[in-house]
C-alpha cells in the first residue's frame, strides 16, 4: 500500500488539510503531521533552540494525526526521521493552503517549504494552495490534488523536484484548465509597515500587505491563476544563478591576482 504524508502551514486544525485528507485517503495509508497552530510565512525555518512537542490529535472522535510545535519543515523532518521512520512516505503533500503562494512569495511560504523539505529528503512532493483567504470551498483544490497525487504515485517526478500548485477561488465548472507555469519574479503583495501606538503610548509596527497588480505573460504562475487556470510550477531548491556563474567565476579569479 502506498504511503502519503500530509502537512501544511495553516495548522492541523485547518479546514484545508481536513478536506484534503478526506479526499485522498482512498489512495493509500495517509499520515498527517502538521503544526499545532498556524505557521504561515515561516519560510524554510527549522527549530534548533527549543524542543519539539508532538501530540496526537483526534477529529470526529477518531485519531487524525500528529500536531507538532514547530514549522512545516520541522513536521516533514520529524515525520521522515521519527514518526514514519519504518514506513517512509511515497508522496508528500503540503496544503491545502488558505491563500496563494505565487511569484517571489514562495520563498516566504511555509506551505511550499513543507514540500521543499520533502524534495530535499528525496520524496516526490507538491504544495497546493487556494487563491483566496475568504473562499472556504476546497472541492476543486482537493479534487485536483487527488488526481495529481495519483499520477505522482504511479509516475515519479525527477529526484529533488517539487510542484507548486495554485488553484483559482472559483467553482469547479468555471476553472478553465491547467497550465504548467514558471515562477513569477515579482512579489504577489505590496507591503508596508503601519506605525501604531499601544495603550501605554509605546510605538509598534504592523506589517500590512495588499495584493499587487499581476504582470507577465500567460506562462507566469500568478497570471495563469488570475485568468482562471490551475497553475502547476516545478520548483527546485538549487538557487544558483547559472547564467552569471561563469561571469562571476572570471571576476573571482581576478580578485586573487
Amino acid at each position: 500500500m502506498k504511503r502519503i504524508l500530509l502537512t501544511n502551514d495553516d495548522g492541523i486544525h485547518s479546514q484545508g488539510i481536513l478536506a484534503l485528507y478526506k479526499k485522498i485517503r482512498t489512495l493509500g495509508e495517509v499520515t498527517v503531521v502538521a503544526p499545532d497552530a498556524e505557521r504561515s510565512a515561516q519560510g524554510h525555518a527549522i527549530t534548533l533552540s527549543v524542543p519539539l512537542r508532538v501530540n496526537k490529535v483526534r477529529n470526529e472522535g477518531k485519531f487524525f494525526g500528529y500536531a507538532i510545535s514547530g514549522t512545516p519543515a520541522d513536521c516533514v523532518k520529524i515525520a521522515m526521521m521519527s514518526i514514519m521512520k519504518d514506513r517512509k512516505p511515497d508522496l508528500i503533500i503540503s496544503g491545502v493552503n488558505r491563500g496563494p503562494n505565487l511569484g517571489v512569495n514562495v520563498l516566504y511560504s511555509g506551505t511550499v517549504s513543507g514540500a521543499t523539505e520533502g524534495a530535499i529528503l528525496g520524496v516526490p512532493s507538491f504544495a497546493v494552495s487556494l487563491n483566496s483567504f475568504k473562499w472556504e470551498k476546497y472541492e476543486a483544490a482537493v479534487e485536483f490534488a487527488r488526481k495529481l497525487a495519483k499520477m505522482m504515485l504511479e509516475k515519479k517526478l525527477p529526484v529533488n523536484t517539487l510542484l507548486n500548485v495554485n488553484v483559482p477561488a472559483l467553482p469547479r465548472p468555471k476553472i478553465r484548465g491547467v497550465k504548467i507555469t514558471r515562477q513569477g519574479m515579482s512579489t504577489f503583495y505590496k507591503e508596508d509597515y503601519d506605525m501604531r501606538e499601544d495603550p501605554n503610548r509605546r510605538t509598534y509596527y504592523w506589517l500590512c500587505s495588499y495584493k499587487a497588480a499581476v504582470s507577465g505573460d500567460a506562462m507566469v504562475d500568478a497570471v495563469a491563476v488570475r485568468d482562471g487556470y490551475i497553475s502547476v510550477t516545478p520548483l527546485h531548491y538549487d538557487m544558483t544563478d547559472y547564467k552569471d556563474l561563469e561571469i562571476l567565476s572570471d571576476a573571482g579569479k581576478k580578485l586573487f591576482e
